[in-house]
């Protein structure tokens, strides 16, 4: 199974941008969405930016990823 995440773009160098996904950054390719820009929230999905996204949404969304992980963390417990 693969999983699309919410980033948000923080720098950009020609077509590829550095992204954070929660608190860790990434470099991925543009080439899909050139019209974004820093600040902007894309979903990375195999090194793609392929679908911007509102912040809003981007947060919900890292949230319940957040609510996976700390689960999955009591379940090891």
């Amino acid at each position: 199974m693969c999983l699309g995440v919410p980033a948000k773009i923080i720098a950009l160098e020609g077509d590829m941008a550095t992204v954070a996904v929660g608190g860790v950054e990434y470099t991925a390719s543009l080439q899909l969405l050139p019209e974004s820009g820093v600040g902007d929230f894309v979903i990375i999905h195999a090194g793609f930016a392929i679908e911007k996204i509102d912040p809003f949404e981007a947060a919900e969304t890292i949230k319940l990823f957040q609510e996976i992980e700390n689960g999955r963390e009591n379940f090891n417990e």
